[in-house]
């Protein structure tokens, strides 16, 4: 089997295909893992998506660029914590690229031992399953081995470049 061509050159800019990305809203999440040290890493990502419901599977995807990168590579379990309408002060501190991430942030070890951010509105603790270098991102695909949530509470949502909560039609 031979290999695919390879794309044309685009024929718009970085920038305009980020605006264009930016009008599919999407929830916001909180993923965790801890290193083999058992240091907490975390990050926000928007990138996150159902895959297959049997097995029970997700993705999210990350910057081959993260500092977090290596960490979540070696993980063999992490979490994703889907975050509550309130918690807009938490996707932008794990959004930062800042040493606090953890200060002040309530949390508790799931079953996995992936840490889960208190007040959420679901969590899926993912084995590691598999991983693909896709682009500038590398492509996670976890499959659930324990999930939760909290029926009736307003998610986070994000959309245009900033942040909302839901409201029915």
């Amino acid at each position: 089997m031979s290999s695919p061509a390879l794309a044309p050159a685009p024929a718009f800019s970085a920038p305009e295909f980020r605006a264009a990305l930016g009008m599919f809203a999407t929830g916001v999440t909180i993923v965790t893992a801890r290193t083999p040290a058992g240091e907490l890493v975390g990050l926000t990502a928007n990138s996150f998506s159902s895959v297959s419901l049997e097995p029970p599977l997700v993705l999210w995807s990350l910057s081959q660029r993260s500092l977090s990168a290596p960490a979540f590579h070696a993980a063999p379990y992490y979490a994703v914590s889907v975050l509550a309408a309130d918690q807009r002060d938490l996707a932008l501190r794990f959004a930062a690229a800042a040493d606090e991430r953890w200060r002040g942030t309530d949390w508790r070890p799931g079953v996995t031992g992936a840490p889960l951010i208190e007040g959420a509105v679901a969590h899926f603790e993912c084995r590691n399953r598999s991983r693909y270098d896709e682009g500038d991102h590398i492509v996670f695909i976890g499959q659930v081995e324990h999930c939760a949530h909290r029926a009736g509470a307003a998610p986070l949502l994000f959309h245009g470049g900033r942040f909302y909560t839901e409201h029915p039609l």
